[in-house]
């Protein structure tokens, strides 16, 4: 990395982002610390604080939501699936290119700053940044447009072996899959390692999808408060094991970074232990909401249910959070509920969950949530009601023909974890310890920070279930962008050479990178770093196993 002087320091703010997908303030914070003494020196650098998530708490929208300030609904993402033109069983996932709002890279790129990012969700396509791009765990299996430049790809197979998206997490067998899991992350952080060094980079962002696949495929084997925990099992040490390798190859990164760059350590969301499933749409027909025939095979999903539509009023969809989708006139192909009658449907079907008792007899804690009220625009094919069964820790179950609406099991493949509420937020600016953000506020309005004002009326503000918008003013559109334009003119267009620094545009002041954690959780301070502290330490080789295929099947 070439040398630079106080003064270009000062003026040239770097960031490193780095995006742990499912790290919670539980596991991250308290019981993983003491295997972490990287992290440690980040927390002792800055300040660290739980980060209220958004609604839906799903990886997707939720990172998109940090990297744009904007909402759910004005990005038009409820999740990994939505309905394509109000159909009944066709869907579409997110993608890189149909984002309505330009991500922070984006921004970095249009003002000719040099960025790196690695697989933060949305990335496939990989969009043609100035710099580097790496798809990320959405990518399809066996897609070759995976990396920007396309040359870069076949490089980094040669040198690291097959670049690992994700790993098949709902499967039976343990032993094997942890070994995915750690190679899938000890590849991507070598990978990054390689790609820091090539040039001092404005933005350097990586998402690393492992820390989910460990808490959904392990939970009741390390956390004693899953129902299913049992003492001295044979994987009940995969949670200390797993974060001390993200310590070691986080801690090379940071060593990598000098004590002059911004360091984010970030999560889309928590996790904890999940209680079980609720068959939504065998609840439906139970109430007769939802026309199928009486009798079912078990774990039938509702495409292959034979549902007749014509007496269909509302039906479901499975996931961390039931989406409930109303037959309407006009709008579905078959629908059958006159516009006019909707709102006393509603209120009858919201009537019926407050009502909801599970097998003991006990309240069921039932949220329901509209995204007109919620979010700030509506956009895409969003669900006519969110449910949230017991604050999350409940997934919706969307196939029918069970014995119960109540399943100790997720149906769609072995699930130990659903997403909570509180992701994490660490954050150091060595150069400016005294001016860290502390102020409390919830992921989105985080993200309006970090992107600096780039547009300020563009950062929407989230809608309370009462239809109060918490802070912002009503944003003008922000008009789709070409990926063609972000490179900007004159700049390197393949891959710079290590130690290549190459010109740009001067970036924007430290306050362009303010991210802050809620308050109520509080925040915690433990002392600046100083300009000559380094922080990171230790190595990790890269994993050698065989390279894992990727599943269509992405935690929806």
């Amino acid at each position: 990395m070439n040398a630079t002087t106080a003064s270009e320091t000062a003026a040239r703010r770097r960031l490193l982002l780095i995006g742990l997908d499912s790290a919670s303030p539980e596991y991250l914070f308290d019981r993983c610390r003491p295997v972490m003494p990287n992290l440690a020196r980040v927390i002792s650098a800055g300040v660290r604080g739980p980060l209220r998530t958004t609604d839906p708490p799903i990886t997707v929208p939720a990172w998109p939501v940090m990297f744009t300030g904007v909402d759910p609904g004005t990005l038009g993402l409820y999740g990994f699936r939505h309905r394509l033109n109000h159909s009944y069983h066709q869907t579409y996932g997110p993608a890189s290119n149909t984002l309505p709002v330009p991500p922070l890279w984006q921004i970095y790129s249009e003002r000719g700053r040099r960025v790196c990012v690695i697989g933060m969700p949305p990335s496939y396509p990989p969009p043609p940044v100035n710099g580097i791009s790496i798809s990320d765990f959405l990518t399809p299996a066996g897609a070759r447009d995976t990396t920007h430049p396309p040359e870069l790809a076949a490089e980094l197979d040669r040198r690291f072996g097959p670049y690992i998206f994700d790993v098949t997490f709902r499967a039976s067998e343990r032993a094997q899959l942890y070994h995915e899991i750690v190679t899938m992350t000890q590849r991507r952080f070598a990978v990054a390692e390689e790609l820091y060094q090539r040039e001092p980079w404005d933005l350097f962002a990586i998402h690393e999808v492992g820390t989910d696949r460990l808490h959904h495929a392990y939970t009741k084997y390390f956390d004693p408060k899953h129902r299913a925990y049992e003492p001295n099992n044979p994987f009940e040490h995969v949670l200390l094991d797993y974060y001390r390798i993200i310590d070691q190859c986080v801690g090379r990164l940071l060593a990598l970074a000098g004590p002059e760059v911004v360091v984010g350590i970030l999560s889309d969301h928590g996790s904890m232990p999940m209680e079980g499933c609720f068959c939504i749409n065998q609840w439906l027909a139970d109430e007769g909401f939802l026309s199928v025939p009486t009798e079912l095979e078990r774990g039938t999903p509702l495409e292959k249910a034979g549902v007749r539509w014509s007496s269909t009023r509302a039906w479901g969809a499975g996931g961390y959070y039931a989406r409930i989708f109303f037959n309407v006139k006009g709008r579905d192909p078959q629908g059958i509920v006159a516009p006019g009658e909707l709102p006393a449907l509603r209120a009858d079907l919201e009537g019926r969950l407050a009502k909801l008792r599970r097998p003991d007899g006990s309240p069921f804690p039932v949220r329901i949530l509209d995204p007109e009220k919620l979010y700030h625009e509506v956009r895409g094919d969003p669900p006519d009601l969110m449910v949230y069964f017991d604050e999350l820790r409940w997934r919706s179950a969307g196939t029918m023909g069970h014995p119960s609406n109540f399943l100790d099991e997720n149906d769609t493949g072995p699930d130990d974890a659903v997403h909570a509420m509180d992701g994490v937020y660490l954050w150091s600016d060595p150069l400016r310890p005294d001016e860290q953000p502390v102020q409390a506020d919830n992921l989105q309005a985080s993200a309006a920070r970090l992107r600096g004002g780039a547009d300020p009326e563009a950062h929407a503000g989230q809608r309370g279930p009462t239809g109060d918008a918490r802070r912002g003013t009503p944003r003008r559109a922000w008009p789709n962008r070409s990926y063609e334009s972000v490179v900007a003119p004159g700049a390197h267009a393949g891959i710079p050479e290590r130690g290549t620094r190459l010109p740009g545009a001067e970036p924007g002041s430290h306050r362009d990178l303010r991210l802050v954690p809620e308050p109520e959780h509080g925040v915690e301070r433990l002392g600046p770093r100083t300009p000559g502290d380094r922080l990171g330490s230790g190595g990790i080789g890269v994993g050698r196993g065989a390279p894992t295929a990727n599943v269509p099947d992405v935690g929806v």
